[in-house]
């Protein structure tokens, strides 16, 4: 100290703190002077005295003057080291910098003009300070004094200046002080980074694109300030990357992919156009480095089908169709599972395209990868069941085709019809609404006859009759009018004179006869005419009810469909089908008379035409019950309805329809028992106190739901009514 004081004169100390900037100024030149004969003579000693007399006495003194002087005699002693001021920088320099953050603007004013005379002095040398001045000049971008800040911004360019020409600038050593301010919201030191990033990148000696997933996220997330400007600059400095990644052959894509991922899903329209279309990018150029991400990406990419913004959707679309065009191995890292997780997930979303996408999805893994599908079967089956209920009928058509697909496999058909079944019986409405789909959808995929033997054989034994009898009255309108089922029915015509035929009525019968009406209609469809008047005869007061009338309603209704044509053909042989003469009349005096289909069919019956019949024919149709008439065969000119077969003996005794009926009066005396055990249960809760029928009520109240007849008897066909 007392060295430095032997060649500094008191008065140049003195006007360094003092108040005029003009004094300090003129002592700032006389530092220089005498820092530039010492260094002339080559003594270094006395120069590093001076220096540290300046730093501890006035850019570290607790006076804001002298702090102003202490930063404009740093840049004079620079100014007069000239090309040996490299040696004395680890003491001029870290006081500057110190002073960037002191609480008097002006002071830091003055840190921005000394600095930027050091750094015109030593040029390159200054490189070594870098992190440490970047570090400042980011706080200093977004200081309160606009001053300070202009004083900044020209230091700022000259830096950048100085770092471009450099071969000493280190890249590797800056990234992470870039990373750890990118997350930084202030508009100004946005630009300043954005600034910087762009100046790095246009050096062709530094490798800004190597380090690109370092800043990615940062430049993404300046896409949604509020500055136009600063959107505008991040989204230049994203197009030139881009482009820098389409003609590079070398790139990271895994690490990048993972944040565009996350900012596809961005809630700002401009982030997720620019995401995904760098994802579109990536998907044309990864190749094989992408196949671990494909999960990820895909879960990007489901969303934004159904953006609200049409350009996101056709990119997202775009890169859907190239994704799906690429036929990725398992065993190279492509993950099956993941995949179908993503497209399970988005199996709920609120969009339509998306859950159709998800959907393709899961059928093309089918299609290529079935037994790894098959593997995850568990952890999908239950969400593809729930889609059935999806509002949307291309969504439903969809998880029919899917669940097709994986029920080509007997067990899986099994476990599908079972899990479809209990669905219907969990939720009546579903039935309802689109039971009908559903079901002819699975009989055109996977085989009607398969689906509906199945299902019979399911419903045969099912322990809630109320369910069962309306999932029976369900199948049996689906099988009477859609064209899906034409196949069955020209089979069911056969079963007197076909052994395929004869084997389906067999194996529907069983199960049908949890529905009167569900019978009756099935002996039309399979010309047991016979039988179907027996069955008619054996209904007693209990199965006359308001549910069964509207059932029959409705079949008096099919009758005059075209399906039906070849029964009211048949009409105009009374002589050979008498017993489906029979069976008409007992439906029609089932009827009340005042109602429509009682009208109707006494129409048809009435236009039959008088000549058809003749008193011998009539005389001979037995009034009684058909079966004591079974051991008489009929001659050749005597052969009624449903004697007539294949081989020209009887197909009654191979029907076995005696079995048959005791089968239907089994099944419809447990329906009676069940009705019975309802109604007494009803009755006994109407008895009981008001606190123990408030706990009864949920209860009571599906039983009523189940038993509450439709309130029109005309429904459209189409529909399925419980």
């Amino acid at each position: 100290m007392a060295e430095a004081l032997s060649v500094m004169p008191a008065a140049v100390l003195r006007n360094l703190a003092d108040k005029l900037y003009e004094k300090r100024k003129n002592a700032a030149l006389e530092v220089e002077g005498i820092v530039k004969q010492l260094a002339s003579a080559g003594d270094h000693d006395k120069i590093t005295s001076v220096i540290t007399l300046l730093t501890t006495e006035f850019t570290y003194s607790p006076q804001a003057n002298h702090r102003k002087g202490g930063l404009i005699s740093l840049a004079a002693a620079t100014v007069g080291l000239t090309n040996e001021a490299a040696q004395h920088l680890e003491q001029i320099v870290p006081p500057v910098l110190n002073s960037f953050s002191d609480q008097d603007s002006r002071v830091r004013y003055y840190a921005c003009e000394a600095l930027y005379n050091i750094a015109k002095v030593v040029r390159g040398d200054f490189i070594v300070f870098f992190n440490q001045i970047f570090d400042a000049l980011c706080k200093l971008s977004a200081d309160s004094d606009a001053n300070v800040q202009s004083a900044a911004h020209l230091l700022d360019r000259l830096v950048k200046d100085i770092v471009t020409e450099s071969d000493q600038f280190s890249i590797e050593e800056f990234i992470p002080l870039l990373r750890e301010r990118m997350n930084v919201l202030n508009p100004y030191v946005r630009q300043f980074l954005v600034g910087w990033i762009t100046v790095l990148d246009s050096v062709p000696d530094i490798d800004m694109l190597g380090f690109l997933p370092d800043f990615l996220d940062g430049l993404f997330n300046m896409l949604s300030d509020s500055s136009h400007e600063i959107r505008q600059q991040a989204d230049s400095a994203l197009s030139e990357f881009l482009q820098e990644i389409k003609n590079s052959p070398s790139v990271d894509y895994g690490r990048m992919a993972e944040i565009l991922v996350q900012r596809a899903g961005s809630p700002d329209e401009f982030t997720r156009l620019t995401a995904i279309t760098w994802i579109n990018e990536f998907v044309k150029l990864g190749g094989d480095q992408l196949v671990p991400y494909y999960a990820d990406i895909l879960g990007a990419i489901l969303p934004c089908i159904s953006d609200k913004e049409e350009k996101i959707r056709v990119v997202a679309r775009e890169t859907n169709e190239e994704l799906r065009a690429i036929n990725a191995n398992p065993a190279e890292a492509f993950d099956v599972g993941a995949i179908l997780s993503i497209a399970r997930r988005q199996l709920s979303s609120e969009w339509e395209a998306t859950r159709i996408e998800a959907l393709h999805w899961i059928a093309i893994l089918l299609n290529r990868h079935r037994i790894e599908v098959l593997i995850y079967l568990n952890d999908i089956f239950d969400t593809l069941l729930k889609a059935l209920s999806d509002p949307s009928d291309e969504v439903v058509l969809l998880v029919l085709d899917v669940h097709a697909c994986i029920a080509k496999d007997s067990q899986h058909f099994r476990h599908l019809v079972v899990f479809l079944v209990h669905s219907f019986r969990l939720d009546h409405s579903l039935l309802e609404k689109r039971g009908a789909l559903i079901i002819r959808r699975l009989c055109v995929l996977l085989n009607a006859e398969r689906v509906y033997r199945e299902l019979s054989t399911i419903l045969e034994g099912e322990s809630d009759l109320d369910f069962a009898s309306i999932m029976i009255q369900a199948l049996n309108l689906i099988l009477l009018t859609s064209s899906e089922l034409s196949e069955i029915r020209d089979l069911l015509k056969q079963s007197l004179v076909n052994p395929a035929g004869k084997d389906l009525y067999v194996s529907l019968y069983a199960s049908w006869c949890h529905s009167p009406m569900a019978i009756i209609s099935l002996c039309f469809l399979a010309q047991t005419y016979r039988h179907a008047s027996t069955v008619i005869q054996s209904l007693i007061e209990e199965d006359i009810n308001v549910k069964f009338l509207v059932q029959l309603d409705k079949l008096i209704r099919l009758l005059e469909t075209p399906i039906f044509a070849y029964l009211r053909l048949q009409l105009l042989d009374p002589g050979r089908y008498l017993w489906l003469f029979k069976a008409l009349y007992g439906l029609l005096m089932l009827l009340p008379q005042q109602s429509a289909a009682f009208k109707i069919l006494k129409t048809r019956l009435k236009a039959v035409p008088s000549y058809s019949f003749n008193r011998e024919q009539l005389n001979r149709m037995p009034s009684g019950d058909y079966y004591e008439f079974l051991p008489q065969m009929p001659d050749e000119h005597e052969k009624k309805d449903g004697d007539v077969t294949e081989d020209g003996g009887s197909s009654y005794s191979r029907l076995n329809f005696n079995q048959r009926l005791n089968e239907f009066q089994e099944m419809q005396k447990k329906h009676r028992v069940h009705t019975k055990s309802q109604r007494t249960s009803r009755s006994l809760s109407t008895s009981l106190p008001k606190e123990a029928q408030k706990e009864e009520e949920p209860q009571r109240q599906q039983s009523i739901d189940l038993n509450v007849p439709p309130s029109r008897s005309r429904r459209n066909s189409g529909q399925l009514q419980r």
